[in-house]
């Protein structure tokens, strides 16, 4: 058992092992450089790693009793956790001993997620072809195999290692029984297309379907996306209508693609009829969908048919629940639309489709900006019915509109609704409802106020509870 465990030191990369800075000790020189990415202390010694292994490790060595070792005892050592493919090679030179598909896949995934892809391009194209796990003696192979090439291939792919990508595909292919699922190939076509080769992906969709098998939806998004992304639209557009035939049915992501090129190609007009074809089709709309109609719209000079748009959607019923407008109704009101935009949150309203707070308090800053004091009131009701309250501030600002127009008793009533619905009034609140009554002369209802702000302790001392009363008197007081 230890003269064998020695071999993990000398034959277990032996190149990489002499790369150890030198040391008064020999031993030393027998072990790797430890990886940057996991804090090791360097002070490890191959009689620390004998006694560590002759501790944990008994013979017979199994796969199960070597998975054991690795992923509870060795994973977890500050000193030897970096050696844990070393062990591993280690084991394939003990005599009556395969690694299984447990051990292949733990190895597998601990190398990719710790990004020692030399050693991942080891275990998948010279270990496992070799020495298969043990389940694949008979006819057919080990149902794992695919599994972990896939989670290999991916690991390559979001490096950008495609050519060690495209090797473990082409040996898992000579592994594994029948073709391999459209997964393997989507993970590679979309590492193709995110690095820039999409002629390499394209080639490899042409190999897809030599192959005989069948392209997913996930497919040609992928495809079509490289297309619009690399201005290509007209060649996206072709692949979509090439789904069909394939029969295979867009999803909301294909049309969301699809869309965006059209608006990127300033062809609004095919955006909007690509939008209702979804409608035909019974594709449910998303967020995101709307956002891109509506935001490349407004982008595109077309506010208007951005908001035809969103209000026949809402009658439609067809528009996602929780689709914030916001952006369209900031664009009206600084257009000075804001007959417009109350009409889209009127509509949204009607139907069930509650705006969100930034919508809506946007568009009462708009309605008072343009001096809609009855439309802004209405507008806060509805919210304060709904449990959206607006920000003290544009509150009070509300009110201070309502009050120099001599309605400060529906002031005073908003004021009241607000409270019981949580908003937390505040001192400016009651003095611009107190100054409200003192213009109108409604001495009594002044009164009322002043004495709550002394309940409510908002009046620091007697002298401004005087001030204020003396005020309602002279009637001179007049809106903050």
């Amino acid at each position: 058992m230890r003269s064998g465990i020695r071999k993990l030191i000398s034959r277990g990369g032996q190149k990489e092992l002499q790369k150890t800075p030198s040391s008064s000790s020999p031993l030393l020189e027998s072990f790797p450089t430890p990886l940057p990415t996991i804090s090791l202390v360097p002070s490890t010694t191959q009689p620390q790693l004998l006694a560590f292994l002759t501790t944990h490790l008994h013979p017979p060595i199994t796969p199960p009793t070597l998975l054991h070792f690795l992923k509870n005892k060795l994973h977890y050592h500050p000193k030897f956790t970096h050696l844990d493919f070393y062990v591993f090679q280690w084991a394939t030179t003990i005599d009556s001993y395969r690694h299984d598909h447990h051990v292949y896949e733990w190895m597998v995934r601990t190398l990719a997620v710790s990004d020692r892809f030399d050693d991942l391009r080891v275990v998948l194209l010279e270990r496992l072809p070799v020495m298969p796990c043990p389940c694949a003696d008979g006819i057919f192979c080990c149902p794992r195999i695919e599994p972990i090439f896939r989670f290999a291939i991916n690991s390559f792919c979001r490096v950008g290692r495609l050519d060690d990508a495209l090797l473990a595909f082409d040996t898992m292919r000579k592994l594994i029984d029948g073709r391999p699922n459209v997964v393997l190939y989507n993970v590679l076509i979309h590492g193709f297309v995110k690095n820039g080769q999409r002629d390499k992906a394209l080639s490899l969709y042409d190999r897809l379907v030599k192959d005989r098998v069948k392209p997913d939806v996930f497919t040609f998004n992928i495809l079509i996306s490289g297309y619009c992304k690399s201005s290509m639209f007209g060649s996206g557009l072709a692949l979509f209508k090439e789904m069909s035939a394939k029969g295979c049915e867009p999803n909301v992501v294909t049309f969301n693609t699809l869309i965006r090129g059209f608006f990127t190609d300033r062809k609004f007009e095919e955006g909007v009829a690509m939008a209702y074809e979804m409608i035909e089709l019974g594709c449910q709309f998303s967020s995101v969908s709307c956002e891109i109609l509506v935001n490349g719209l407004c982008q595109g000079g077309r506010t208007s048919v951005a908001c035809d748009l969103l209000i026949d959607f809402v009658r439609k019923g067809v528009l996602p629940q929780g689709f914030d407008c916001s952006d369209l109704i900031e664009r009206l009101c600084r257009e000075s639309d804001v007959e417009r935009a109350l009409e889209v949150v009127d509509e949204m309203w009607k139907k069930g489709k509650t705006p969100s707070f930034i919508a809506c308090s946007t568009l009462v800053e708009g309605l008072r900006k343009f001096g809609k004091i009855e439309e802004a009131l209405k507008l806060t009701e509805n919210m304060l019915q709904e449990g959206i309250l607006l920000d003290s501030v544009t509150f009070n600002c509300l009110l201070q509109d309502v009050c120099f127009l001599k309605r400060s008793a529906e002031g005073d009533r908003l004021r009241l609704l607000a409270s019981s619905k949580g908003l937390a009034v505040d001192a400016m609140t009651f003095n611009i409802l107190i100054a409200g009554y003192t213009m109108e002369g409604k001495i009594k209802e002044g009164e009322r106020l002043v004495n709550e702000m002394l309940d409510r302790e908002y009046l620091p001392d007697i002298a401004n509870y005087n001030r204020l009363m003396d005020g309602l008197h002279s009637k001179k007081h007049s809106p903050v």
